[in-house]
Formats: C-alpha cells, sequence, structure tokens
C-alpha cells in the first residue's frame, strides 16, 4: 500500500509540476468516456503453411528397371490408373515356370488316381498285400497336395508378374517424382531400407494449414472452431476452414512456446497448392450489441488505491465505496426487505455524508435503524447504477475463458465512486460489460501501473515473436 502511494505521489507530484497549479485542475488527469454498445469479436491470428491433408508415398513391389512412366508432377489421377511398367522378365521367366511345374503336377496326380483305382480293384479281389494299397493311397494324397504347392506358387508368380504395372493407390494429385525412366529400383519387400519411393500422391481436395499459436491463446482454442484462411495468391478470397487439431507437445521458437495447430480446409476447386503460406484468422469468440468499455478504464485490486489517490478519494471512504459496491452486485439472499423497488420520488436522496456515516456504523457491527437500511438500499441502489447491462442474470453466463471482475470509477451525483463490474468478451481494446453499468452510466479514463506493465510486457513478448517467426500477431 506504501509503495502504490507513493507511486500515486509521484503522479500526482508530476501533474502539478506541468502546470496544474488549481486544485480544481486535479479532475483533469482522467477523461470521462460514456458506456456504450458495440460489437466485439475476438480472434487469434497465425501464419503457417498449406499441407496435403492425405499424402501416400508411391512404391513397388516388383524390383528391377523402370521401363515405363505414365505420369508428371501436377497429374490427377483415379485410382488403378497405370503409373509406371517394371522390366517383368524375371517376373514372367517364374511365372513360365511355375505354370510348367503345374502342369507336371496335374500329370502326376492323374497317374496317381488311376493307379489308385486299380490298386483298389487288385486289393478287392485280394491280389495285393493291404500294404501295397495303402502306398498307393498315399501316392494320391502326395499328388494332391503337390497340387495345391503348384497352385499357389503359380499364383505367387502371376502377383508378382502384376507387380510390375505400378498402379495409382489412391484418387489424387502426383506431387512428387523421386525417379525417372531408366532406373534401377529396390523392392520394399526384399530390401530392409524399405524399397525405393517412386512418387509422392496426395489428395488435395482437401488440404490443412499446420500453424503455430502461441501459449498464451492455446487454452481459447479448441477442435471445431471456424478459421477463415487467405494466401497471396488470392488476396481477396478467404477460404473456409475448421481447427482440424491442437497437438499436445509444444515448441519453443526463439524462446516463446507455441503449440502447433492444424487447419483442414476443403480445396476442390484444387486452388491451394501445397506449400503456399497462408495467414489462419480463427474466430474464438463474438458478441454482438453489448455494453462495453475502454480496457483502460478497468482496475484491479492492485490500481484502485492509487486511483482513488488521484481522484482525492481517501482510503476510508474509498474502502466504505467498495463495500457498499460489493454488496449491490451481490446476488439477493432471501432478504425481503432487500427488493429492487425505487425509492419514491418524494424521499429525499442522501447526502454523501449520510451513506459513509452509515457503512462505518454497519461494518462496525451496529444494527441500523430504520431510516439509515432505507439509507443503505438508497446507497447500494446508486452504487449498482441498475446493475446488469445484459439481463442474463450477471456472471451466472460467463464464459471461463473470457472476463473477470474489476473496478471502474464513474461519477454518481457528481463524485467518483469506484463501482465493481464483470466483464465478459475482450479485444483487447474494449471490455464487454455484463454486470454493475447501464448505457446511462460513464467510466473515467485514469492512469494505470498495472495497465502500462502489461502493455510494455505485451510489447516485449511480441517484439521476441518478430522476425519471420510464424504465430500469433493481432
Amino acid at each position: 500500500m506504501n509503495a502504490v502511494r507513493l507511486a500515486a505521489t509521484a503522479l500526482a507530484t508530476s501533474l502539478l509540476i506541468s502546470g496544474c497549479n488549481k486544485a480544481e485542475e486535479a479532475l483533469s488527469v482522467y477523461q470521462s468516456v460514456a458506456v456504450s454498445t458495440r460489437d466485439i469479436s475476438v480472434s487469434v491470428q497465425a501464419a503457417g503453411a498449406i499441407l496435403p491433408d492425405t499424402v501416400v508415398e508411391v512404391k513397388s513391389k516388383a524390383s528391377g528397371e523402370i521401363l515405363e512412366f505414365r505420369v508428371e508432377t501436377g497429374q490427377l489421377v483415379e485410382r488403378g490408373t497405370l503409373l509406371a511398367r517394371i522390366d517383368r522378365r524375371v517376373p514372367q521367366n517364374r511365372y513360365n515356370q511355375a505354370e510348367a511345374q503345374l502342369d507336371v503336377v496335374n500329370a502326376r496326380l492323374r497317374n496317381a488316381e488311376a493307379q489308385f483305382r486299380r490298386s483298389t480293384e487288385l486289393y478287392d479281389a485280394k491280389a495285393i498285400t493291404e500294404q501295397e494299397f495303402e502306398g498307393a493311397a498315399l501316392d494320391l494324397a502326395n499328388a494332391k497336395a503337390s497340387l495345391v504347392s503348384a497352385q499357389v506358387e503359380l499364383e505367387t508368380a502371376k502377383i508378382a508378374l502384376d507387380d510390375t504395372e505400378v498402379r495409382a493407390p489412391i484418387t489424387g494429385t502426383i506431387i512428387a517424382k523421386n525417379v525417372e525412366r531408366g532406373a534401377v529400383i529396390s523392392s520394399p519387400t526384399s530390401d530392409v531400407g524399405g524399397g525405393t519411393v517412386l512418387m509422392r500422391m496426395a489428395d488435395l481436395s482437401l488440404v490443412q494449414v499446420k500453424t503455430y499459436v502461441d501459449e498464451t491463446d492455446i487454452g481459447k482454442l479448441k477442435p471445431g472452431l471456424e478459421a477463415r484462411v487467405t494466401v497471396e495468391a488470392f488476396p481477396n478470397r478467404p477460404f473456409n476452414g475448421v481447427v482440424l487439431k491442437i497437438e499436445p507437445q509444444g515448441d519453443t521458437i526463439q524462446s516463446v512456446t507455441m503449440f502447433p495447430v492444424l487447419v483442414r480446409i476443403p480445396n476442390s476447386d484444387g486452388l491451394l497448392k501445397p506449400g503456399m503460406n497462408a495467414e489462419v484468422n480463427i474466430s474464438v469468440g463474438n458478441a454482438t450489441g453489448v455494453l462495453a468499455v475502454p480496457n483502460a478504464a478497468l482496475r484491479t485490486e492492485r490500481d484502485v488505491a492509487s486511483a482513488a489517490f488521484v481522484l482525492g478519494i481517501e482510503d476510508a471512504d474509498l474502502q466504505v465505496m467498495l463495500e457498499a459496491s460489493r454488496n449491490a452486485n451481490a446476488p439477493a439472499g432471501g432478504d425481503t426487505g432487500a427488493k429492487s423497488t425505487p425509492l419514491s420520488e418524494t424521499a429525499p436522496a442522501p447526502s454523501r455524508e449520510q451513506m459513509m456515516a452509515v457503512f462505518q456504523k454497519q461494518r462496525s457491527g451496529a444494527t441500523l435503524t430504520p431510516e439509515e437500511e432505507a439509507i443503505m438500499t438508497a446507497a447500494r441502489a446508486a452504487m449498482a447504477g441498475g446493475r446488469g447491462g445484459r439481463g442474463n442474470g450477471g456472471s451466472s453466463g460467463q464464459d471461463e475463458m473470457f472476463g473477470g471482475k474489476y473496478v471502474v470509477f464513474t461519477m454518481r451525483n457528481g463524485t467518483p465512486t469506484p463501482v465493481y463490474v464483470q466483464t465478459g468478451i475482450t479485444d483487447l481494446d474494449y471490455s464487454e460489460v455484463r454486470s454493475g453499468l447501464t448505457a446511462a452510466d460513464s467510466v473515467l479514463l485514469l492512469p494505470s501501473a498495472s495497465m502500462l506493465e502489461s502493455q510494455q510486457q505485451l510489447q516485449e513478448r511480441m517484439s521476441r515473436m518478430s522476425g519471420g517467426l510464424p504465430g500469433q500477431s493481432r
């Protein structure tokens, strides 16, 4: 409190040195601004780059020399389209060999079946022994097993032969070619290194932007929020997108913690190309036609004493006023005597001295007389000033990401008076007022030590983020 008092004293002294020699000129340190109705929009802006939503690396299951390439980069191909042909001599030889082996096995099977029929007849005639009959049955079973093996070998050889024709695994655009015709490639099924990547395909009907958002704003974002994306190629045509994902792991970039955020954008026209630089504007909150005050009018608990000193309000009076405002903004607790019935027009308004005396008596714990209760009711009504400018129940509908409880100074009966207000959404210039003020009120703009400190911290943070850093810009 002493430090705040010294700061306020230094501020008042500097104002007096600058020429404010008269006592009444001390009030010139503030500016009265009417509470206005306006629209407030809050968004997070960041920079990023266009990326394909789905990328597939195309490889060949067959090894050998590339004999033919049928596509080029930028070409849109359908799933199953022939992309390239690989030298098929070795797979063709294996297929021919497997086919010939299958013919041999079929011949052996027919021979085994005929031998088994004769053995059966001879065994029924008691012409051969049981052991000879069982040998014929075993030969038939082996022939059938050999047939299955030969069929599998032929099918495998056919698959290997078909693999020499590389076809598109998805419907998409060729975005990169890694090899050309004549190159010798390896198969991922036989190469421990993963095989040769022939090309990369991407489905560009959907693209995404990977951007980095400062940790101070990441709490306001969630998947599903709408985003507007602009690129330099189409500066007058914004693209609508949706926040797809917020990565859980942050990255430290130039001493600033940033979190990667992915925004998905429909790209049916194919205008957005991978690699384009993009500016992303993510809308996190909007309020239309709400009461608002300049952020410079908001005081924290730390600022109230210094602001009151500049306005000539004594500490004792300040505490009484704050207590009255706190009680006036508190929800009714079943006290039937605290109804919001307006005072009779014939009843005289209590003076400031009367209100101070009643507040002091209440703080001391003494019982108030009916007359003093009436003065207390009138004082609370005056301090509240018809509070609840939105009629939505005060802070009951407050968004957890926005707003807070502050103190503003307003003129009541010609006297600067502190009033507690509940704020909502803010765009850093104006804050929504959810309770405590009405459109008929005016607030006083005063120098604020914490406000200047916050502005300085914001400037320092933004300066650290400058120099091509992908991140937030307001």
